[in-house]
């Protein structure tokens, strides 16, 4: 029998953790409140939430890769629930930044708990503790691996956090 080479392996990984993924993805989404928030708005949000600042609709716009009209009706629609604040751009009265509410914070926040509890509870379940920690580490590789290589630079001066090192893996596994 033949030795597969790189290239075949590294394309068996990718095909088996695109689908693992989109399978796990799959099942947390079902693990979200009833809220009748889209992904696409909850992407928005969660994206406020981590950088911590505020954003114009263009900046926004270009991190989430969508058109401006697309973005414009996700935004009138968080800020008619509440969700996301719009004001007006002291440095540029003609911008308006966007900014995630605390009712927002709180959405984002129920849907994690939720998600994260059942999450734990099917690893507990699954996979021994030494599993578990290979997951982890795994988890930090992903998120490297989930940023587009010609944003890493745009993302960089807007969210440091956006590009984790993974060397942190073993020494913050406690943490959350």
């Amino acid at each position: 029998m033949a030795q597969r080479s790189d290239q075949e392996t590294l394309l068996a990984i990718a095909h088996a953790m695109r689908r693992s993924t989109l399978g796990l993805a799959r099942q947390l989404r079902r693990m979200r409140s009833d809220h009748g928030v889209s992904a696409a708005k909850l992407a928005l949000l969660s994206r406020l939430e981590r950088l911590g600042r505020p954003l114009t609709a263009s900046d926004l716009a270009q991190i989430e890769r969508l058109q401006p009209q697309s973005i414009t009706r996700l935004i009138a629609d968080l800020e008619e629930r509440g969700l996301l604040r719009r004001t007006q751009d002291a440095a540029d009265r003609r911008q308006f930044l966007l900014s995630i509410t605390a009712a927002g914070h709180n959405l984002l926040a129920e849907d994690a708990r939720r998600q994260n509890a059942w999450l734990a509870q099917k690893m507990t379940g699954a996979l021994t503790p030494s599993e578990r920690e290979m997951l982890g580490i795994a988890a930090r590789l992903m998120e490297r691996l989930s940023l587009p290589q010609e944003d890493q630079s745009f993302l960089a001066e807007l969210e440091p956090r956006a590009m984790p090192d993974a060397k942190p893996a073993l020494e913050d596994r406690h943490q959350d």
